[in-house]
C-alpha cells in the first residue's frame, strides 16, 4: 500500500491559510489581524538584519576563500597554509604542520605528539 502524504506546494499553503484564517477570525477581524501579521513580518525582518549585520561585524576582515573539499591530507595542508600566508612550497609535510601549528598557536598534531607521548 502506497504511504499517503500530503503534498501542498507554493501558493496552495497561501490559499489554505487564507481560507483558515477567514473561517476562523470572520471577516470583520480578518484587517485587524492582516495588520498585526504585516507588523510581525516587519520586525522580523529588521531583526533578521540586525543580527545578519552583527554577524558581519563579529566576523571582521577575517575572510577565508572556501574552496571545494580536499582529496589528501597533502593538499589540506597547503590549503591551510596559504590561508595563513606559508609559503608550502620545498617542504615536507611534518613541516608545513609544524609551521601551521606554531602560526596558529596551537600544539603540534601527528607523529611529533606521539613520539612525545612515549
Amino acid at each position: 500500500m502506497t504511504d499517503f502524504s500530503l503534498v501542498i506546494m507554493g501558493n496552495d499553503w497561501i490559499m489554505i491559510i487564507f481560507v483558515a484564517l477567514v473561517m476562523i477570525l470572520g471577516t470583520k477581524r480578518m484587517p485587524e489581524a492582516s495588520k498585526k501579521i504585516g507588523k510581525i513580518m516587519g520586525q522580523f525582518n529588521k531583526t533578521k538584519n540586525i543580527v545578519q549585520d552583527e554577524i558581519q561585524k563579529a566576523k571582521g576582515d577575517f575572510n577565508m576563500p572556501i574552496q571545494g573539499p580536499v582529496t589528501s591530507e597533502r593538499q589540506k595542508l597547503e590549503v591551510m597554509a596559504k590561508t595563513l600566508g606559508i609559503d608550502s612550497k620545498d617542504k615536507a609535510d611534518d613541516d608545513l604542520r609544524n609551521l601551521i601549528s606554531s602560526k596558529i598557536g596551537g600544539t603540534n598534531t601527528g607523529k611529533d605528539s606521539e613520539q612525545s607521548a612515549n
